[in-house]
């Protein structure tokens, strides 16, 4: 697959920056930004780095931009960068001179035209090295003098730099600079060190967000050199210091090649699997989120297994089994320390290895004490009141100012979407992996464990058809968690087809399921404004890619009936948000614009799963 936008949409401003591009070191890193050259989010750059010691839970922004300007035989010189400035004013306007971009094989590639003058940009990152590739090249008319302005930071990914505190420690080299001590950039071209602020420079998402939106870049330097004939180019790298380099072009060629071969669902699937120093770890979104236990968990059978990436997948599950503690799996360590403050994750992990051991059975056998620590503690009591009550065999789950079920989002340390008590889908993937288990290991107990849940989980169903979201609470209108009663591989309920139509019917739109019927009271459409305006939506409408892959499985297992093709919306949305991917939400009301991380692990991970699975 390949998307490629013409001049059309790359000059419209607002079109070109709500297409955003990204392509991954392998690491946690990443270079990011828009089609239209724009940098309209505080995590756009060519450069940002995952810490070498705690992985993609902190990220460092570097190389910020590089602005191309051309002068031409007449003298003539035209300034191909675009950046938005505090006062609102755009300056440069270089994306009125874009002709096409185009994402091919991986690998963003932007052509601008200046009379019989063809300038072409292309960006890449070496896999597996932090380290960040770009070549422009003249493919039309010329000769031309080529300068590239170099403007870099050295700062939190999450925050901005100013130029109230002190610049960043700049050296000067042959080749480049070195920023910081932290990373390196080369190019081929003469070298000529700068050292001035460009004050004010405005990211609109940010200010859509209710964040800081302003920050200041320091003008490092810049290379320029003479471009005779078409094909000629200048290359410029960026790494981390001490990092190996190799030229430019080559990691751009590399780079397409490897997405060749990966093909479109593993490109995208590609973007989240990373390298750490323990092993293989699983990046939740970008370009703001780390690793998470429970987005890992069930994004694990479509990155792994749909892909083949079994070896990896194997390191995984053994190197997150062993955070275990109090038969808890860790959630996240974006924090700065491992949390664990999740009813689901642990449930999704005993999913993940039994989808895991339907090809590779000896893992299973590995951590079989691991698992066996999971259901007793389970049965015994845990964290936050997570418990199996001794009667019906269902769990129970909850504590003061916590959200543990997926819907966790919290406003000033409250809920937004209490669920604390006997919830519909924990109890699923509970009787779900208690199936898997009493299968595999029929000595152990776990079949009397099983059968009472499963027999108890008749009390989630409603004289509709439809399931309760949680026992012996008021109803707050229809949710998608139940979905996980009908579609889990060893699933407490056979799906009906009515209760399935009635489910979709108030809550399938092209983009996913929302997480509330738009009747209810609480529902809202939006998922916009400041992050307490976004995060009161965040399960209350808002729409879920993810849970498409639930919806599939569902009705697949219907016997002679299905409802629709719930993926169809998903394939125009490649080149709407995240190019070449799937976002974590959409709004609730139409048209449904994307929202949140604009590439998401568990959105990609199900969305290809069900490609690859439905016939």
């Amino acid at each position: 697959m390949t998307i490629r936008f013409g001049p059309q949409l790359c000059t419209d401003l607002s079109a070109g920056a709500r297409r955003e591009w990204l392509v991954t070191d392998g690491l946690g890193g990443y270079a990011m930004g828009t089609v239209g050259g724009l940098r309209t989010r505080r995590y756009h750059g060519l450069l940002i780095m995952a810490d070498p010691e705690h992985g993609p839970a902190r990220r460092h922004l570097g190389l910020a931009s590089l602005d191309a300007t051309v002068t031409l035989e007449s003298g003539r010189t035209v300034r191909l960068g675009v950046h938005e400035w505090a006062d609102g004013t755009v300056d440069p306007c270089g994306h009125e001179l874009l002709t096409s971009f185009d994402l091919t094989d991986g690998v963003p590639r932007w052509r601008w035209q200046i009379g019989s003058v063809v300038i072409e940009r292309e960006i890449a990152m070496r896999h597996g090295e932090p380290s960040v590739a770009v070549v422009h090249r003249l493919v039309g008319g010329g000769p031309v003098e080529l300068t590239l302005a170099v403007l870099g930071t050295w700062r939190d990914v999450h925050g901005e730099r100013t130029a109230q505190g002190p610049p960043p420690q700049a050296t000067t080299t042959a080749d480049g600079v070195i920023v910081e001590g932290a990373y390196r950039v080369q190019g081929d071209a003469e070298w000529r060190p700068k050292g001035e602020w460009w004050f004010g420079v405005r990211h609109r998402e940010e200010a859509e967000r209710g964040l800081t939106p302003v920050e200041d870049l320091r003008h490092l330097g810049e290379y320029s050199g003479r471009l005779d004939r078409p094909g000629q180019s200048i290359g410029v790298t960026a790494s981390a210091e001490g990092t190996r380099v190799e030229p430019a072009e080559t990691t751009v060629e590399r780079a397409r090649d490897r997405g060749r071969r990966l093909g479109d669902d593993g490109r995208a699937a590609d973007q989240f699997v990373i390298r750490t120093p323990t092993g293989p770890d699983v990046v939740a979104g970008y370009p703001w989120f780390g690793a998470w236990g429970r987005d890992t968990m069930i994004s694990y059978e479509g990155l792994f297994l749909t892909t083949g990436r079994v070896d990896e997948g194997r390191q995984l599950l053994r190197n997150y089994a062993a955070t275990l503690s109090e038969g808890m799996l860790a959630n996240t360590c974006d924090t700065g320390s491992r949390e664990y403050n999740t009813a689901d994750a642990t449930l999704w992990f005993l999913h993940a290895v039994d989808r895991h051991a339907q090809v590779d059975p000896d893992l299973a056998e590995e951590l079989r004490s691991q698992v066996r620590s999971v259901v007793d503690h389970h049965t015994w009591g845990t964290r936050y009141a997570i418990k199996m009550d001794p009667v019906d065999g269902l769990l129970g789950q909850g504590a003061e100012g916590e959200a543990l079920t997926w819907m966790d989002a919290r406003v000033g340390g409250v809920p937004v979407t209490p669920r604390a008590g006997k919830a519909v889908d924990i109890n699923a993937l509970w009787v779900n992996g208690l199936a898997g288990l009493a299968e595999r290991w029929p000595e152990d107990g776990y079949r009397q464990l099983h059968d009472r849940a499963r027999q108890s989980f008749q009390r989630f169903v409603r004289p509709d058809g439809l399931l309760h979201d949680v026992l012996d609470q008021p109803e707050p209108g229809v949710r998608p968690n139940q979905l996980l009663a009908w579609s889990l591989p060893h699933a407490p309920l056979v799906p009906e087809a009515d209760p399935l139509r009635r489910l979709t019917e108030q809550l399938l739109t092209p983009m996913g399921l929302r997480s509330l019927s738009p009747a209810a009271d609480g529902y809202r459409g939006r998922h916009r404004g400041t992050p307490a305006d976004r995060d009161r939506a965040y399960h209350q409408g808002t729409v879920w890619p993810w849970l498409l892959g639930p919806l599939a499985d569902a009705t697949g297992r219907l016997a002679n009936d299905r409802v629709g093709t719930p993926a169809d919306g998903i394939e125009g949305h490649w080149s709407d948000y995240g190019l070449g991917s799937v976002s974590e939400t959409a709004d609730g009301d139409a048209p449904h614009g994307a929202t949140g991380c604009p590439f998401q692990a568990w959105s990609v991970a199900e969305t290809t799963r069900v490609r690859e699975t439905t016939p």
